[in-house]
């Protein structure tokens, strides 16, 4: 029979501080059970069962605390513990295989009442759940569900006793951190096909990833961090400089670059070393151990029969003939064990530096430098300090991102240099080369494009999810249809997400939802706040970089991998709600319908569909979207306005009498708020079209004409992915072209002067035509008269 369960009391769950208590997550789940639970619980007296069942779960959840785990649920003698619940910082795979590993050998370590040896087994598996926020706490019993929690709890039954196997998900996310090794498919209960398995054995030591693609677009950011190098090797004044960006900009890639194009100063040769910082670091001192390795070209895993002559030829002449033996075994015992106990070793790594800067130049490059420990950056700060003082030619090159705070002061030589996105030619250049050394067709780069956001990072796992064409070399079986946003961006978008609060969080997952231009009164609507409340955290927002000003009005999400992880998160019932919300403030506005236009409507994989409505004062609100049968009635009552044509010159798109102008300002876009006085949308069958009105074939004649049109009435949708407008029918699942005529006459609309309030509108004669300039005010500046 199983152990019994320790109760621990479940408290009175609090609200969450933003309006949707749950959340569709990616999360990692351990679930670790005791071997032999039934045999123990027969042999041992009931009090002793109670001693070792405390021992156990203590030893347990100390180490599930250390590591950022949450124990959902005691279950008998198992232990279920959530990875990634309420915050992730995009490594919760690996976290919670290092507590899988170290909760084996703490219960190895651990003496338990009465003598008795506990073996358990660990599963750990990633994949979607949804997340009470509310309960994702110590013991919230029941915070998530889905089909991963059953999936790590089958696949520890195929772990051996004191073993820890993963899932196929969590093998991708921990490559390369941790020594795995394939087991034979498992058959689980439930599941169709075997699901394949990975055992687990120790983290591996880190080894950089070959830098090798193509590097492009960086010629500024080159030269500006070569100047600088340059100049510290000849005026020995030791220069930091750091390259900051967000992940997957290219930060390491450029760190490679640099070393291969600076092999010598002035006939000079440059000394290089530089080390890879891996993340939670258990050894602090192990970039120094790798700074070592470089310096004497040890590769990982030498033997220490190896090692030893190797660190002797290192030191021959830059330390004193009778430090020699001291020194090369404070650096052995450094490569053996770059804990807190190698101060020494690494206090020798940097003599060894100095007195290699006092013969040549010397560059010390650390990559992803905010993942080190405190002691690396006391380090560093260190050696610059001595370099300075003794007027040394030694740069330190360090890579980071931008929100890394350095707690100890900034040198006097510091230089930033900011690795910002690539253009979009750059960027169609890095695809094709990318998809073309590959194996893909270079057609898809322009799928990509908006995708990427001009980060090599993300085109490089872009291009990895793209099919390859078949043998045969004909074109992938199946529809064409966009990219699967992949793992690896998808868990650095989650920890962006997560590092906003609350309030800043709701704003961004509900301007995520949003096929068009943000503005904080389209926001309030979804969120039911005030519009000033929002309008605070988009200024936020858009000062940390999440957001940006869309170049129709208003805003957008910066990174589309952002974007959709954020909507993405939303539960089902939250997007209804959304649309519901939305769908109500556009009824109480129907009032404004006669004089208004209607704007776009769509979706775009289950985002929110909302329709604006322009009201005369100038203001949009959010519309009911009519009936089918009653589309062509409503549209014909919507449509007072006038468009721009191809020349710029105002065109007549509505019946006589009505009132002039009053569809020039409607907006492609969309979105609550005064509208971009350059965009225009067509009136007569609600299309819009980027050049600034409706298709010719598709524009219902003047009232009275009795015509049946061409093209049946649409509401077009403009949504923008990345910042670029892409079009879609109403009811339709992705972005298609705009019919007809309309798809070649793209072009940019001349801004129109818009009448301001208090300024009556002049009629004009019964043909519905006016004199040009009557109705508008006089220009600020007056206009240049027309040579003769």
């Amino acid at each position: 029979m199983p152990l019994s369960t320790v109760g621990t009391g479940r408290e009175d769950a609090t609200a969450t501080p933003w309006p949707v208590p749950q959340e569709r997550r990616t999360l990692t789940v351990l679930f670790a059970d005791i071997v032999g639970s039934t045999g123990l619980t027969e042999r041992l007296d009931p009090e002793d069962v109670r001693a070792v069942q405390f021992a156990y779960f203590d030893t347990v959840a100390g180490v599930l605390r250390r590591w950022q785990g949450t124990v959902e649920k005691y279950v008998g003698d198992a232990v279920m513990a959530l990875f990634g619940a309420r915050t992730s910082d995009g490594l919760d795979g690996y976290r919670a295989v290092r507590a899988a590993l170290e909760i084996q050998a703490a219960l190895d370590r651990r003496t338990l009442p009465g003598g008795v040896t506990l073996r358990v087994r660990v599963g750990v598996a990633t994949g979607e759940a949804v997340v009470d926020l509310a309960a994702a706490r110590e013991g919230g019993h029941g915070m998530a569900s889905g089909a991963v929690l059953t999936t790590a709890a089958r696949i520890q039954e195929y772990a051996p006793a004191g073993g820890v196997v993963v899932c196929a998900a969590t093998h991708r996310a921990t490559a390369g951190l941790v020594d795995q090794h394939a087991l034979a498919p498992a058959s689980l209960t439930g599941k169709a096909l075997p699901v394949d398995v990975w055992r687990v054995t120790r983290p591996t030591r880190h080894l950089p990833v070959r830098h090798d693609g193509p590097l492009i677009g960086r010629r500024r950011e080159v030269a500006t961090v070569l100047d600088q190098l340059t100049r510290a090797v000849r005026e020995h004044r030791p220069r930091w400089v750091a390259l900051t960006g967000p992940d997957g900009i290219g930060r390491s890639r450029l760190l490679a670059e640099l070393r291969h194009r600076l092999p010598e100063v002035d006939g000079r040769a440059v000394r290089w070393a530089v080390a890879h910082c891996p993340p939670y670091p258990e050894q602090v001192f192990g970039p120094v151990a790798e700074l070592l390795r470089d310096l004497a070209g040890l590769p990982a895993g030498d033997p220490p029969v190896a090692v030893r002559p190797r660190l002797a030829a290192l030191v021959d002449g830059l330390v004193p003939a009778g430090q020699v033996g001291p020194t090369v075994a404070a650096l052995a015992a450094l490569l053996d064990a770059p804990d807190r106990s190698a101060v020494a070793g690494a206090a020798a790594v940097r003599r060894i530096l100095l007195a290699l800067a006092a013969r040549r130049p010397v560059v010390v490059g650390v990559d992803d430098l905010d993942r080190a420990a405190p002691q690396l950056g006391r380090f560093l700060h260190a050696l610059f300090a001595a370099a300075t003082d003794r007027g040394l030619p030694l740069a330190v090159l360090a890579t980071h991102r931008p929100d890394r705070t350095d707690p100890l002061p900034a040198p006097a030589g510091r230089h930033r240099v900011v690795l910002a996105p690539l253009g979009a030619l750059h960027t169609g250049r890095l695809l094709r080369r990318l998809l073309v050394d590959s194996g893909r067709p270079a057609a898809a780069a322009a799928r990509l494009l908006p995708l990427v956001a001009g980060r090599p990072g993300h085109a490089a796992a872009y291009v990895e999810a793209v099919p390859r064409p078949h043998p045969g070399g004909g074109p992938p079986a199946g529809p064409v249809v966009e990219p699967a946003l992949p793992e690896s961006l998808r868990r650095r978008a989650a920890a962006r997400l997560d590092r906003c609060d609350g309030v800043h969080r709701a704003v961004l997952m509900a301007a995520a939802t949003l096929d068009v231009p943000v503005t904080a009164p389209a926001v309030a609507v979804l969120l039911g706040w005030a519009p000033e409340r929002v309008a605070g955290a988009l200024r936020r927002l858009t000062d940390a970089g999440l957001l940006t000003p869309s170049a129709r009005g208003g805003l957008v999400v910066a990174d589309p991998a952002l974007r959709r992880c954020a909507s993405d998160r939303l539960p089902r019932s939250v997007r209804a709600d959304f649309t519901r919300r939305a769908a109500s403030a556009g009824q109480a506005g129907t009032g404004t319908a006669r004089a208004g236009t209607a704007g776009p409507v769509g979706t775009v994989a289950g985002r929110v569909a909302v329709t604006w409505r322009v009201g005369v004062s100038g203001r949009v609100t959010p519309a009911h979207r009519a009936a089918p049968g009653q589309q062509a009635g409503a549209t014909r009552a919507a449509a007072p306005g006038r468009r721009a044509g191809p020349t710029g010159r105002a065109h007549r798109a509505g019946s006589a009498g009505q009132r002039p102008g009053a569809g020039r300002a409607a907006a492609a876009a969309g979105v609550v708020g005064h509208l971009p006085r350059s965009l225009a949308t067509g009136v007569g069958t609600g299309h819009a079209t980027a050049g600034g009105g409706p298709d010719r074939e598709s524009r219902p004649r003047a009232a009275g004409a009795g015509t049946a049109r061409r093209h049946g009435p649409r509401l077009w949708s403009g949504h923008a992915e990345g910042g670029r407008p892409a079009w879609t029918p109403a009811g339709a699942g992705r972005p298609t072209a705009l019919p007809g005529r309309a798809a070649r006459r793209l072009a940019v609309v001349v801004p129109l002067p818009t009448r301001p309030a208090g300024v009556r509108a002049v009629q004009g004669p019964p043909t519905g035509r006016r004199r040009r300039g009557k109705g508008l005010p006089p220009p600020a500046v007056p206009l240049p008269t027309r040579a003769a």
